[in-house]
């Protein structure tokens, strides 16, 4: 995985498991990813009015996890109340997206796929968190 590959040949010390730091910054890209290509298909549907929200929701998760996936991958002068702080946006980014995506997911695949992303990238994004010293 490139992720990984280059964490792993950075030549200094790095502030975090470099596994899960890896993992968080992968999933976080298809987090933004599904975030993205859920809220595009949301404005195909015929009930796009109904997904507003879902909408928006979608589209802050994407660009939330973009800036902490290259917040991530910034070892050098590590800030921990900077990551600290950008890793709790994003949790509370993916959970207004998931919860709003769940509640659709019946009507539309597309957001049952997006809520799924969005759980996994809570819990990696909570545990990078846990670790941040």
């Amino acid at each position: 995985m490139p992720v990984r590959e280059m964490l792993d040949d950075y030549p200094a010390a790095v502030h975090m498991d470099r596994a899960a730091l890896a993992e968080a910054v992968e999933l976080l890209g298809e987090c933004a990813q599904a975030c993205t290509a859920c809220a595009d298909a949301c404005l195909a549907e015929d009930s796009v009015l109904d997904l507003t929200v879902c909408i928006r929701s979608n589209l802050d998760c994407a660009d939330i996890c973009e800036v902490t996936a290259r917040i991530l991958s910034r070892n050098t002068g590590y800030d921990s109340n900077v990551t600290r702080v950008q890793l709790m946006a994003c949790v509370q980014a993916c959970v207004a997206a998931r919860d709003e995506c769940d509640q659709h997911a019946a009507m539309h695949e597309h957001c049952r796929v997006c809520a799924d992303v969005c759980r996994k990238c809570v819990t990696a994004c909570q545990s990078l968190l846990d670790k941040v010293d």
